[in-house]
């Protein structure tokens, strides 16, 4: 089942998140705001993984010390979207 959620970000360039799952898979993301070039890759890269993989790869990943990052929110948006 398709399921599209738009996540508010916090600590980040990005505003929000929109993500497209496919059951456990990640379908879409897309970063509203941002470094463009490093959101699109980061999106482009997790289209087909499961939501697991995603989280476990990008979880904890920092940015210029902030204590959260772009890849860093994706996966907390998709551990609360997920109940992981």
């Amino acid at each position: 089942m398709s399921q599209k959620t738009v996540y508010p970000t916090s600590g980040v360039c990005s505003q929000a998140i929109v993500i497209e799952l496919d059951d456990d898979v990640v379908k879409s993301v897309e970063f509203i705001g941002g470094c463009q070039g490093n959101t699109k890759g980061v999106a482009a890269l997790v289209a087909g993984m499961k939501v697991d993989e995603v989280i476990t790869r990008l979880k904890g990943i920092d940015c210029g010390r902030k204590g959260t990052s772009c890849p860093d929110q994706l996966a907390r948006a998709l551990c609360t979207i997920t109940n992981k």
